[in-house]
């Protein structure tokens, strides 16, 4: 994850330093060279995204391209006001590392799941959300990406009976490799530290 950006483009790698510097960890290698299983720790993962958002922003700014505007959804906001100079980078760090460790200690790994599925049927959404026995957790619409993308969070037992149902429904899924439930009522304990 970003090696190809920093040896494409060196003057990325100073934001992966500084980033390393500012956690005291060997976030760039971890990067680079893995495991996976430790980078998708949302811990890990956080800063990570982070890290190579920024660096990429300030690459396409040495090329020329400059953003007039900067958004975005969860991580994506935090990376959006870092890129736009509200927030200082290592300020960010620090924010997102802890947001990480507060959301993993929310939802231990192994017991939250997500899933993507694409429907823009609201009743067969409802419908697929509803099959959904209580025995196996909760699941939730956590995010509509788009008219035909839905993303689902919860326990694992649920989302992978969610997808179960849909793909019995024609509706096509997948589970979306995250160790934690992201926007759903799991995250609370999360949000309220």
């Amino acid at each position: 994850m970003g090696a190809r950006l920093v040896a494409e483009h060196p003057e990325a790698g100073a934001w992966f330093e500084r980033a390393d510097e500012a956690l005291g960890l060997h976030l760039t290698r971890l990067c680079f060279d893995g495991p996976e299983e430790e980078l998708r720790l949302t811990e890990n993962a956080q800063p990570a995204l982070l890290m190579v958002g920024v660096a990429t922003a300030r690459v396409l700014e040495g090329l020329g391209v400059r953003a007039e505007m900067a958004a975005g959804h969860s991580l994506g906001e935090i990376t959006a006001l870092t890129i736009a100079g509200a927030l200082p980078f290592e300020d960010a760090l620090e924010l997102v590392r802890l947001r990480g460790r507060y959301m993993q200690e929310a939802v231990p790994a192994g017991q939250g799941a997500m899933a993507a599925l694409r429907t823009g049927d609201a009743e067969q959404l409802r419908e697929i959300l509803a099959g959904v026995e209580s025995e196996h957790g909760l699941v939730v619409a956590a995010n509509y990406n788009g008219p035909d993308q839905t993303v689902l969070s919860g326990h694992v037992a649920a989302v992978r009976r969610a997808l179960e149902l849909a793909k019995a429904r024609r509706v096509v899924g997948r589970e979306i490799p995250v160790s934690a439930p992201f926007h759903c009522e799991l995250m609370r304990p999360a949000a309220e530290r």
